[in-house]
């Protein structure tokens, strides 16, 4: 065996090299197999919002498209049945609001028509008002 003194130049630049891909390829194998924030978060929307909501501008489905949700007048969307207390609710979406929706709905606007859907925690509200804002590009 030889001493790191007696190792040739070429030979030690081929154990960095070595060395390098194989941090790499682990790195890339740890993150691989754990879901990303965005991820999460689009996992946490499709589990709870859309059976009836999607994220594409004009795609109303039982419930209101969600694009460029946030800034957005509730009940305002043109093309959407609001119910009358979604219409006249007076406010404009923005994190807090559209957080406190999704974990106690009847609280931010009683006579809602998102029945019988009854709340998320908040830590999920939280992931779903995150991928809004990505997918609607605010």
């Amino acid at each position: 065996m030889q001493s790191c003194l007696q190792t040739s130049p070429s030979a030690w630049l081929r154990t960095i090299v070595s060395a390098a891909a194989l941090t790499s390829l682990v790195s890339a194998t740890a993150s691989a197999q754990q879901p990303s924030s965005d991820a999460a978060a689009q996992q946490a929307f499709n589990n709870a919002c859309r059976t009836c909501h999607s994220v594409k501008e004009g795609d109303n489905r039982l419930g209101p498209n969600l694009n460029k949700i946030v800034g957005r007048k509730a009940g305002a969307l043109p093309d959407y049945n609001y119910s009358p207390s979604m219409k006249d609710a007076g406010f404009a979406w923005d994190q807090d609001k559209l957080t406190r929706f999704m974990v106690k709905p009847d609280e931010v606007v009683s006579g809602n028509k998102m029945q019988p859907y009854g709340g998320i925690s908040a830590e999920e509200a939280g992931k779903i008002v995150a991928y809004l804002q990505a997918a609607g590009g605010q």
